[in-house]
């Protein structure tokens, strides 16, 4: 498999009353051709800024500097405003977690989905083109679970349900089959058989035409039987990144181990006793710790944790911790 995107040590700072303060600090991911890959963090964690700076949405403020941004050897950051828009609109897509936010309010369904669709090359012209417009529209509402056609797309955002704004953000962002989808939570909003269908789908169009996709979520057991490696973050510092196995079953970093035993606490778990939990909150980006970021929290801190551990690789997972959960031969 080869890679098509390459991050490494990607620092985005925001501009604030008190200077610059780095809310992703030094990450790396790197994503394969053809899989499916999670990143999990909790909110705050800098999960969605990260997304955002993978297509292009930068805001004034932001400062970005990385040893590599690429996309399929290409360098992102050195490209104009009109060549990244070009390689984000033919090749990437992202599902927003607050759809309704990213929706025209001025525009009904329906033309925004054919002006999405009327952004790429086609050989249709005049009434051909209508027909062929709609019966894409048809196609991708039915896909994501949309039965009352008619009614949905001659809406305006505002008339629709958190629910079905998201199920048409799905749609768009699946319009010209990209190959990199960027989920951002992409059935939050939803229901469970409604999650389970856009997930579904999702899922289907990885195996079916080999989009590689980029899964953000809080909830980790959704995207277990599909993920093929699993990252996490936390407080915008990579805390574990490595097959999913491997991280499931030998966590090396206390922060996985805390997200797990969460994320897969039964009902064995004794009531009214006390969850395991990390104790603390995420520190807001005023007051981000030095050194590890989730020093502050972790059980097994100690003073050499103010200084940032260097990423460790072991086989094909890589960790930054000064006191991981696992032994480290010599050799690795």
């Amino acid at each position: 498999m080869s890679i098509i995107l390459d991050i490494r040590n990607l620092t985005i700072a925001l501009e604030t009353p008190s200077g610059l303060t780095k809310v992703l600090d030094g990450f790396n991911l790197q994503l394969e051709e053809g899989e499916i890959h999670t990143l999990v963090g909790e909110s705050g964690s800098g999960k969605t800024l990260l997304a955002k700076a993978i297509l292009g949405f930068i805001q004034p403020k932001w400062r970005i500097t990385a040893d590599r941004l690429w996309w399929r050897q290409q360098d992102l950051l050195a490209m104009d405003t009109a060549q990244r828009r070009l390689i984000t609109g033919q090749d990437m897509a992202m599902i927003f977690q607050n759809p309704a936010s990213y929706l025209d309010p001025y525009l009904r369904i329906g033309r925004q989905l054919s002006e999405v669709i009327a952004r790429h090359p086609h050989r249709w012209r005049g009434a051909q083109r209508r027909r062929q417009h709609r019966q894409l529209i048809v196609e991708l509402l039915q896909r994501v679970g949309i039965d009352d056609i008619d009614a949905v797309c001659n809406s305006y955002p505002l008339q629709l349900s958190d629910g079905v704004a998201q199920k048409i953000s799905v749609a768009m962002a699946l319009a010209h089959r990209p190959k990199l989808l960027v989920a951002d939570e992409p059935a939050s909003a939803m229901g469970q058989y409604t999650r389970s269908q856009i997930y579904e789908q999702l899922f289907r169009l990885n195996t079916e035409y080999g989009m590689t996709m980029l899964m953000i979520t809080q909830d980790l057991t959704t995207m277990m039987q599909q993920t093929q490696r699993l990252s996490l973050i936390y407080s915008g510092q990579l805390m574990e990144v490595g097959p999913l196995k491997q991280v499931l079953t030998e966590p090396a970093h206390p922060y996985t181990d805390a997200m797990l035993k969460m994320s897969f606490l039964d009902s064995t778990h004794p009531p009214k006793t006390k969850l395991p939990t990390l104790p603390g909150s995420i520190p807001t980006s005023q007051s981000l710790p030095i050194g590890c970021r989730l020093g502050p929290r972790c059980p097994k801190a100690q003073r050499i944790c103010v200084q940032r551990p260097e990423l460790t690789t072991v086989q094909q997972r890589q960790f930054a911790c000064h006191f991981p959960l696992i032994e480290i031969s010599p050799h690795e």
